[in-house]
């Protein structure tokens, strides 16, 4: 059985490592070219639901390449992952993690969420294909806000204790840091917009 895949070739995300992407049959495909990261995990979160929108639900996470990961970047999966099981299933398999990246799975209790394969026999046939035929990820356009990036980074974090709950000790003060900045960032935001609708028009000439 001949599989097909037309993945959208387009410019590459501007982060410490690369993303690249395809979509083959029902599954859509994700390699981490360097290190698992805040800055690419927007990227990661964004492209998937966009395809979960779509109504894909079956996920790969390729690491062959990807050294290790920031918990910024694990919570994103985890998030993805609670997210398919909340919305009626879906995988999401995690492939070629190295010996790191494993230990960063197995100490975190997400080995349990995500479908990480250790034998190296999940979606055999799709990875020939995926070798030669996936295509960098599409950037997102504008830089997100500070607001944006202490929302995603909190979000993520809020995933790895959902996932597990002995993970709430461990990112407790991230949380509660990332809490007060949201906070924070969004009072200056209200107080700038405030100011803005309080000064005078100016006089025409």
């Amino acid at each position: 059985m001949e599989h097909r895949s037309n993945p959208k070739k387009t410019f590459i995300v501007t982060s410490p490592s690369s993303i690249l992407v395809g979509k083959i049959e029902s599954l859509f495909w994700l390699r981490i070219e360097g290190k698992g990261c805040f800055q690419n995990s927007v990227d990661v979160k964004r492209v998937v639901r966009t395809v979960m929108d779509g109504g894909l639900r079956n996920f790969v996470v390729d690491l062959e390449r990807c050294p290790t990961m920031d918990s910024t970047f694990l919570g994103t999966l985890t998030g993805i992952a609670l997210r398919l099981r909340e919305s009626g299933g879906g995988r999401l398999t995690v492939l070629n993690a190295n010996a790191r990246n494993q230990q960063l799975l197995s100490s975190l209790g997400l080995d349990h969420v995500l479908e990480v394969d250790i034998g190296g026999t999940a979606w055999m046939s799709e990875r020939q294909i995926a070798a030669v035929e996936l295509a960098q990820c599409e950037s997102g356009g504008c830089a997100p806000t500070k607001s944006d990036q202490a929302e995603h980074v909190l979000e993520a974090h809020k995933a790895l204790t959902l996932a597990n709950e002995e993970n709430a000790s461990r990112f407790q003060d991230v949380i509660v840091f990332l809490e007060k900045e949201l906070h924070r960032n969004n009072d200056e935001a209200q107080r700038s917009k405030e100011e803005a609708s309080q000064e005078p028009p100016q006089a025409s000439q």
